[in-house]
């Protein structure tokens, strides 16, 4: 009996989402995610050590052409979940997919906030018509 209680101990603890294996994986699946929405949604994706996905979550929810975004929030969540790393990602209902030094901005402060509570920021992404912005790819992050 305790044999089985672990089992299903086990399966619960360490049961994760899908592995995002690299880039074009992480955008097809935040693509997926966020493109349906009508107005500006700002989303995080916890991950492991070993980028499995712990969860992702609609952190802020804005209006058609943009959403605040709270490092404070941010941390609190990544502390929830246990994340070792991130991926934060929002889309522009407009379409554009180019950042705007507002996003700019965010972005550092997002990585100096998570930096202090040792969980990496792996991108920010900047969902749009076409090919998603990468601040990674761009040597932003």
């Amino acid at each position: 009996m305790i044999k089985q209680a672990i089992d299903i101990l086990e399966r619960r603890l360490f049961t994760h989402g899908p592995k995002l294996s690299g880039l074009e994986a992480t955008k097809d699946y935040l693509r997926l995610t966020l493109m349906p929405e009508p107005s500006e949604v700002f989303a995080a994706v916890f991950l492991t050590s070993q980028h499995d996905v712990i969860a992702c979550e609609t952190l802020f929810r804005g209006t058609i052409d943009g959403s605040q975004v709270h490092p404070r929030v941010v941390v609190q969540r990544a502390l929830a979940h246990n994340a070792a790393a991130m991926v934060v990602a929002h889309q522009h209902p407009s379409g554009c997919s180019e950042p705007s030094e507002s996003d700019k901005r965010i972005t550092q402060q997002l990585r100096t906030a998570l930096d202090c509570i040792d969980v990496r920021l792996l991108d920010h992404l900047i969902i749009g018509k076409g090919e998603p912005f990468s601040f990674a790819l761009a040597g932003w992050l």
